[in-house]
Parts: C-alpha cells; sequence; structure tokens
C-alpha cells in the first residue's frame, strides 16, 4: 500500500530531571533495603538481635525488606530507566512534567508509608502486596498519573514505530493494574485495617496470580525492555533479532500469567489449577530463554568489550541469572521437585538469584552507564565499578549456593523415615542448628553485596559531583504518515487473521490436552492445520514484499495495547474465574451443625494479632499429603478448613514448622511460655520473644466491627453474634485465663493480647472437630 509521508525537523528538550530523581531514590532505598535484608539474616543465626522490639522482629522486618527491594530499589530503577528509554525512542520528552513530579515524588511517600506501617504491624499479610488500603489507593492513584504520562507520550510521539522495548513497557503498566486492583480488592474495618473480598483458596489463587506475575511483570518485563534498549547502547551493537524479540514478548505476556498456582503445587488447592500452573510454568522456559540469548547474542563481536566495561560485565551477569532464575523457576514447579523444595530456603536462593542477580545487577549497570551522561561527565573509577561487580558476583553467588544447599537438604531431612516408617528428624530445631553455617554463609554473602553497593554508592555521587545536572536538547526527524483510505482501523487489527488464528490454536491445544483420546486426536489434527495455514500466511507476506502484521500494530500503539490487554486477561480470567464464581460449600455434620464454624470474636482478635506480628513468614498453616507430613503435623490440610480466612494462612516458607494442627498438640500455658521467650521450651529455637503481648490491651468492641465486615463478605456472621460480641469475646477470655490458672499461669490478664493470640492458637486444626466426631461415632456404630 503506497502511504503519503511529509518530513520535518524539531527540536526536543527531554526532561531528564524526572530520571534523575529515580535514579537517587533506588541507590538511596536500595542500601536501606540492603541493610535491612542483612540484619534480619543475622536475626536466624543471633535471635538476640531481635532485640525484644516489636518493630525490629524478623516477621515484620521481612516484609520491609522485600517491599524496599522490589518496590523501592528496583522499582525506582524500573522508572529510571523508562523516562530516559522512551523519550529518546518516542523522539518526544514526557508529555507532563506535572505528572512525572506526581510519579516521582508519590512514588517515594508510598514507599515512605510502607517503612511507616510494616514495621508496626500495619500490614495485610499478603506477599509483595502487605499494604493497607489506604497506601493501596495511594498505589492506584500515582500509577494512574504514571500510566497516563506515559500512553500521553504516545499518543504525540515523534517516531511512529514503537521499538521492543516500549512493548515491555506498556505490557508492565497495563498487567500491574490489572493485577494490584483485583487482589487488593479489601473492605476496610478502621483506618488501618482491612480485610481482603476474597478468603481460604480463593484468596491463595488470587494472591499468587498476583504474586507471581508481581515477579513477571514488574522484576521482569520492564527490566526486559530496559535490556533491550541499554544492552544495545552499551555494547554499541544491535539487537540480535528482531523476530525472537517479538516471540519472547508475545509468548511471554501471554504463558506469564497462567503459572501462579505453582506457587500451590501439593496444596488443598483443586489439582486442576495446580496442573495449570506447572503446564504453563514449564512452558516459560522456551520465551524466558530466547529473551535471555537475544540478550547475550547482542554483544556477537563486541565481547571484548566486556573485560574492560564494567557496565557490560554487569549487563552479562544480570542477563545470566536470568537465564538461572528462569530455568530454576520451571524446574521448581514440577509437583515432584516442588514436594522437596517448597518452605525451604531452596526459594530464599532462587528469590534472591532474580532480585538481586538479575535486577540488582542491571540495575548497577544502567546506573554506570546513565549517571556520567546524566551529569554531562565521566565515570568517577572505572576500577571501583569492576571491584563493585567481582565483589558482588562473590556475594550474590555465595548467598544462593548457600541457600540451594540449606534448602535441598532442609526437604531431604524433613521426609527422611526411619527403617520402620517413623521420622528420622523429629525435632525441628535441631534441623535448623544443622543449617546454621549455611546461615552465616548467606549473611557473609549479603555483607558482600551490600559492600559492592556502597562502593556504588560512593562512584555515582563522585562521578555527580565531578559534574552538573546536564539538559540534553536534540533535533529530531520527524515523518509523518499520512492515512489513507482502506487502511485498516483499530479493531481490524484487532480481530485480523493472526489473533484469530491464535484463539484458535489456542482452543485446539486445550482439545489435544483433554483426557479423552478422541478430543486430544482432534485437537491435534487441528492444531496441525492452524500451525501450517499460519505459516503460509507468514511465507506469503514475507516473499511477496508485503508488510507484516506485527509492523502494522508496531506503528499502532492502542490496538498494540488492546491486543496485550487481551493476552493478559484471557489468562487471568479462565485461571480465577471458575474459583471466584463457585459457591462456597460449608460442611455440615449429621446433626446440621457447620463443620467449619468461623471464629469467635476473641478468636479473630487473636488471628488478627498473628497477622500483624508477622508469624505467617515464618510458618505455614498447609499439611501437604505426604506421609512425613502426616506424622510430623497430622492429617492433610482440607481446603473447607480455610474458608473463613481472611487473608488465608496457607504461607510459603517454613523457618518453623507448620501450624495447621497445633491447636490439639500443645496446651495453652505451652503457647504462653512459647510467645514470651521460645527458648524456654525450645532451647535451641531462633524464633524472637513477643514479650509486648503480655502487657498491651484489646479493646474487645473492635471485634464487632470487623464481624460486620467480615460478614459483609460472606462469613456467616449472625447478626446475635456480632450484638454479643464483647460478652462472648470477655467469656472466652475468662475460660482461657482459668485454664492457664490450671496449668500454673495465675498472672495472666483476660484483657492482654496474649489472651487472644493464645485463643487463636489453640484453634488451629479444630474446624473439622464436630465432623470427625460424628464420622467415629458412626463407625463405632457399625
Amino acid at each position: 500500500m503506497q502511504t503519503a509521508t511529509v518530513t520535518e525537523t524539531r527540536r526536543v528538550t527531554y526532561d531528564d530531571a524526572v530520571v534523575r530523581g529515580f535514579v537517587w531514590a533506588s541507590v538511596g532505598w536500595g542500601l536501606i533495603g540492603l541493610l535491612v535484608g542483612l540484619l534480619i539474616a543475622l536475626q536466624l543465626s543471633f535471635p538476640v538481635l531481635n532485640f525484644d522490639t516489636s518493630f525490629l522482629t524478623f516477621s515484620r522486618l521481612r516484609p520491609l525488606h522485600t517491599n524496599a527491594v522490589i518496590f523501592a530499589l528496583v522499582g525506582n530503577m524500573m522508572f529510571a530507566g523508562i523516562y530516559y528509554s522512551s523519550q529518546r525512542l518516542l523522539k518526544t520528552r514526557m508529555a507532563s512534567d506535572l505528572l512525572s513530579k506526581v510519579h516521582l515524588w508519590g512514588w517515594q511517600l508510598i514507599i515512605l508509608g510502607a517503612a511507616l506501617t510494616l514495621p508496626f504491624g500495619i500490614t495485610q499479610s499478603k506477599e509483595y502486596a502487605e499494604l493497607e488500603w489506604f497506601l493501596d489507593i495511594a498505589v492506584v492513584l500515582v500509577w494512574v498519573a504514571f500510566a497516563v504520562n506515559f500512553f500521553w507520550t504516545l499518543a504525540i510521539r515523534n517516531e511512529k514505530s514503537l521499538y521492543v522495548s516500549i512493548w515491555f513497557y506498556i505490557s508492565t503498566i497495563l498487567t500491574i493494574a490489572v493485577l494490584y486492583i483485583v487482589n487488593n480488592l479489601s473492605l476496610p474495618v478502621t483506618g488501618t485495617k482491612s480485610y481482603g473480598v476474597f478468603s481460604g483458596a480463593q484468596d491463595a489463587l488470587t494472591q499468587w496470580w498476583y504474586g507471581h506475575n508481581a515477579v513477571a511483570f514488574f522484576l521482569t518485563t520492564p527490566i526486559l525492555g530496559i535490556m533491550y534498549y541499554f544492552l544495545p547502547k552499551a555494547a554499541d551493537r544491535p539487537v540480535f533479532s528482531y523476530r525472537l524479540s517479538i516471540v519472547h514478548f508475545w509468548a511471554l505476556v501471554f504463558i506469564y500469567i497462567w503459572a501462579g498456582p505453582h506457587h500451590l503445587l501439593n496444596t488443598a488447592l483443586p489439582d486442576w489449577a495446580q496442573s495449570v500452573g506447572m503446564l504453563f510454568s514449564l512452558m516459560l522456559w522456551a520465551p524466558s530463554w530466547g529473551g535471555m540469548l537475544n540478550g547475550l547474542l547482542t554483544l556477537r563481536g563486541a565481547w571484548h568489550k566486556v573485560r574492560t566495561d564494567p557496565v557490560l560485565k554487569f549487563f552479562v551477569a544480570g542477563v545470566t541469572f536470568y537465564g538461572m532464575a528462569t530455568f530454576e523457576g520451571p524446574l521448581l514447579s514440577i509437583k515432584s521437585v516442588s514436594a522437596l523444595g517448597h518452605y525451604t530456603d531452596w526459594i530464599i536462593g532462587h528469590v534472591h538469584s532474580g532480585a538481586l542477580g538479575w535486577n540488582g545487577f542491571m540495575a548497577a549497570g544502567m546506573f554506570y552507564w546513565l549517571v556520567p551522561r546524566l551529569f554531562g561527565t565521566r565515570l568517577h573509577s572505572q576500577k571501583m565499578a569492576d571491584l563493585h561487580f567481582w565483589i558482588g558476583i562473590f556475594g550474590i553467588l555465595l548467598y544462593v549456593a548457600s541457600m540451594w544447599v540449606s534448602g535441598i537438604s532442609q526437604g531431604l531431612m524433613w521426609r527422611a523415615q526411619t527403617p520402620d516408617g517413623g521420622l528420622q528428624y523429629t525435632d525441628w530445631s535441631q534441623i535448623l542448628e544443622d543449617k546454621q553455617w549455611l546461615y552465616m554463609a548467606r549473611s557473609i554473602g549479603g555483607g558482600f553485596f551490600l559492600i559492592g553497593w556502597l562502593l556504588m554508592v560512593w562512584n555515582l555521587v563522585a562521578t555527580a559531583m565531578s559534574g552538573r545536572a546536564t539538559t540534553i536538547e536534540t533535533e529530531v526527524t520527524v515523518t509523518r504518515t499520512m492515512p489513507l483510505p482502506g487502511e485498516p482501523s483499530t479493531a481490524r487489527l484487532v480481530f485480523s487473521a493472526p489473533v484469530i488464528l491464535s484463539f484458535l490454536g489456542m482452543g485446539a491445544a486445550t482439545m489435544f490436552a483433554m483426557p479423552s483420546i478422541g478430543l486430544a486426536v482432534l485437537g491435534f489434527v487441528l492444531l496441525a492445520a492452524i500451525v501450517m495455514f499460519a505459516a503460509g500466511m507468514l511465507f506469503r507476506s514475507t516473499h511477496q514484499g508485503r508488510h507484516t502484521w506485527h509492523e502494522v500494530i508496531e506503528s499502532r500503539p492502542l490496538a498494540f495495547s488492546i491486543l496485550t490487554l487481551i493476552a493478559v486477561v484471557v489468562g487471568g480470567v479462565f485461571e480465577l474465574l471458575p474459583g471466584l464464581i463457585t459457591d462456597k460449600q460449608v460442611p455440615l455434620a449429621a446433626n446440621g451443625e457447620m463443620c467449619v464454624k468461623p471464629y469467635t470474636a476473641l478468636e479473630l482478635t487473636g488471628r488478627d494479632l498473628y497477622v500483624r506480628e508477622g508469624c505467617y513468614v515464618c510458618h505455614s498453616q498447609m499439611i501437604r499429603p505426604f506421609r512425613d507430613e502426616q506424622l510430623r503435623y497430622g492429617a492433610p490440610s482440607r481446603i473447607e478448613e480455610s474458608m473463613w480466612d481472611h487473608p488465608f494462612q496457607w504461607g510459603s516458607k517454613r523457618t518453623g514448622p507448620d501450624l495447621a494442627r497445633i491447636g490439639s498438640k500443645y496446651n495453652e500455658s505451652w503457647h504462653w511460655d512459647h510467645m514470651e521467650n521460645p527458648r524456654n521450651v525450645v532451647p535451641l529455637s531462633i524464633m524472637p520473644g513477643f514479650p509486648w503481648l503480655f502487657t498491651a490491651e484489646v479493646e474487645p468492641g473492635i471485634a464487632a466491627d470487623k464481624m460486620r465486615v467480615l460478614k459483609k463478605l460472606g462469613t456467616p456472621y449472625t447478626d446475635e453474634q456480632i450484638v454479643n460480641a464483647v460478652a462472648d469475646y470477655e467469656a472466652q477470655a475468662a475460660t482461657v485465663v482459668a485454664n492457664l490458672a490450671t496449668q500454673g499461669k495465675t498472672d495472666a490478664d483476660p484483657k492482654t493480647e496474649i489472651v487472644a493470640m493464645v485463643a487463636y492458637l489453640m484453634r488451629l486444626g479444630r474446624n473439622l472437630e464436630p465432623a470427625t466426631n460424628q464420622a467415629a461415632s458412626t463407625a463405632g456404630g457399625k
């Protein structure tokens, strides 16, 4: 098709002030995040470093560490890279300086809000989504400002075609908005407390749909966009393969969204959801490694530069860690491998190889390349940057290797059995004690990584001080393509042959995966026919000299964004909708009583204290259907046991043992002593004490407000229970105190937080007792 074009020259002044702001924010917050990470690593070897202070305990600081690294270090680095590269790729200044400033300072206020709330127990207890409702609203507003500014800039761009980096930025902005809003839907109780709208298995599925894809679309896709821009710039080489980047992008954004359930393998989640998560996780190997190879092969003809250029050293190491992490992730999604590795330190090593190896090294490489250009000078010290690289690479490798060894040996020790079928290692604290040398190695590795970061801070500050902030003004050539009659509209592009073929291929692939032999054969035949037809279309368009479909949508941001959103939403709908629209089936005993009763006012208060103190960080509440777990903890968990849990507490790490059946294992006085000073009952325990629970008092009246909100969310509280919440609270608290008195604890005060916490711990594992008792009496009658 012939098109009319108009060419003109314009002067553009880039807004690099916002880039400098995000760079320094990332460097500064990153230093704080790494310092907190080193402290909590040392706390696992030296419990005294918890200082018996509520806001310094491991369980409260660990969410602060993860949020600081993900949203402060990587988030600010990501925004710096996006603002810098987007203006140059689109040949225009950001559309609104005001929105850029709102984004910059709003994001820092959100991070400050996290730092002022998480250590004080104001949390939703969802991994990577711990912020409470008022900060969630702030996140959404700032993200909207970012999105409006970005898409507005796309609309006024002076470059027709969208480079591959822009594709990844579009997918990040759209997908994070969907993920964050859906996962954080909640109803407030007070100014600092809310309950999410999902509970139990629904909440678990939604949370890990978000949690896994936060890793995908916050820690992966934008950094890949940055890789596609900064790596070729640093190497002075073009991207290895444009076609491979197309396959990499679309395969990644479509497949990634389905993989969340692999975090819930071997749990009470329905098997179909687990299998879907595992299947799509395994499929991620191909596009992930395609992206890694595209990055590394871009250095063809420039590998000699890696020896002398610290920027390229960091980029090459970062992309290699991306390959390692994206190999290990699908490996851990295989059910048998997950059975060994899940809940262990192996997962900690895997996460840090991605967050520090991939994201951290890409951040350092970008900063070393970017800061001299932002201040119109040379890097202060190449040798110091090289030293940072070698110290950092040693530190992260020591960290990851120690966690691999610790995690795999943990998993083996947990499941080890004696010849007569009993557990070989019955003492949990002894297993932890055997791993202390590896915990120290982890701390040393983290310390080296921190030292490297400090060297970078000094180097970058010295670089900035040797120059001054620059304002880049440049002339850009703008080629305007005039639309002609017959040019395809956005609607025609969205419903064009490639899109339709993709959906038909999905349907055929689904049929091929069905257990029915007939459907599987039909699916295979249809899939083969669709692939051959698509290949023929591609061949004809390529060899007849026509523009390909993808070249067309690259110049149409609206169509590109709609297709990206469709690719993401399809997986989310298929994964989440069945669980969300299915009515909860409440199991009933023969006498008509609910087998899973909602928490009482006292137990609900204790559960919220459990969440506040971050106990979920170290303890799971999900017994998997393995013999060793049944021997250690009791009967496997059932999906209905957590149906009233807002949020779910299945956990992702077992620094301490599973607590799903703890209520029937120990009495009230044991929990009392354990919470006051764990080493009074378990001499080798590394758990912090919680002495403040013994003096802080609870306001029972708030329990009624909580029950009222939970009733709106589907928990079957009656109006009578809500009205009598305070009286019921006081009555049950008096019972707990009386039990403690008979066990030698005569100084218990029913108004204190510890009484509520003990009541909750005693409830765990007793949800199905009516059904169990009924089944036992029926069997006895036979």
